[in-house]
């Protein structure tokens, strides 16, 4: 499988809700139109943004199933499989292994604290169990873990760990591990706020929360980018950049599922607890970055 599509503008879709905490379908189906119609690269199912960590496995796998069906071949799917247990981790992964993604985006695992070494045997051991393309998640703001480049040099030896999403927001992090890996091995931004100085230093796209809302202007942002035109792509950046950073007033998903739903991109801001929709304080902020978008 080329991994040509791990480029551009991938959002991390939310997961809609009907109000009984049940993933709404119709809210699902008008979001992945609106994807495909704006250019969107591909769609991440049920990672962070997704609400993956209030979701059980079955409901995980069916959500993704769902995701598949509705994107019915117009718009990549690579699914969520992360977990902080190895064993948990290789069984999410191959139970989409047969149902249409084409790959998986796997989390650091959290809370339990792995060394280095515990890292690249939990990747590995992933990765051996399937032959779709792996795509490795650092986020230590959000696990207390980080994969250091020399461990993402290791993993990129493993055939199907294909990419790394980096999160940290550190572009040294991007060029000391870029000196450690083949020229094949691809850099995915996982935040919004540096993904365009991301791109200028060779990564290739980003795997965006503000893409939600915004999916047409992330799209262009990447293509000009892509294209190396960073003067025009910096002035479209700069409209977004109140979003990149209000979407996260609160813990994400809130933010971007309130303003998902302010859009009428889907029909209510419901999420599972421990998560509670926005705070009424802080619809304000994100509504005004919404307009300071263009987008209302």
């Amino acid at each position: 499988m080329s991994t040509e599509i791990f480029t551009g503008s991938i959002v991390a879709v939310v997961t809609p809700m009907n109000s009984d905490g049940s993933v709404d379908r119709v809210s699902l189906k008008k979001l992945v139109d609106y994807h495909v119609a704006s250019g969107t690269t591909a769609i991440v199912s049920v990672g962070t943004t997704g609400e993956s960590s209030t979701l059980s496995h079955a409901e995980h796998i069916d959500a993704v199933k769902l995701t598949v069906e509705l994107a019915d071949g117009r718009i990549p799917v690579i699914a969520g499989t992360g977990s902080n247990a190895t064993d948990e981790a290789i069984t999410l992964t191959q139970s989409v292994n047969d149902i249409g993604v084409v790959g998986c985006l796997s989390v650091t695992p959290y809370y339990n604290k792995p060394s280095q070494e515990g890292l690249f045997q939990h990747f590995k051991a992933i990765a051996e169990h399937t032959d779709l393309p792996q795509i490795l998640y650092n986020v230590p703001g959000r696990t207390g873990c980080d994969m250091l480049p020399e461990t993402v040099a290791r993993l990129s030896e493993v055939p199907n760990i294909v990419a790394l999403k980096d999160a940290t927001g550190n572009l040294n992090r991007l060029t000391q591990t870029q000196g450690l890996v083949k020229d094949d091995f691809i850099f995915l931004s996982g935040d919004d706020a540096t993904f365009l100085g991301f791109m200028q230093l060779g990564g290739r796209g980003v795997i965006s929360v503000t893409a939600n809302v915004a999916a047409r202007e992330m799209a262009q942002v990447c293509e000009l980018a892509a294209a190396g035109d960073f003067a025009q792509a910096r002035r479209l950046n700069q409209l977004l950049m109140p979003l990149h950073t209000k979407l996260f007033v609160e813990s994400n998903p809130i933010p971007v599922k309130w303003a998902c739903s302010r859009l009428g991109l889907i029909a209510g801001d419901t999420m599972r607890l421990p998560l509670t929709p926005l705070a009424q304080s802080a619809r304000p902020v994100v509504e005004q970055a919404l307009k300071s978008a263009g987008l209302l």
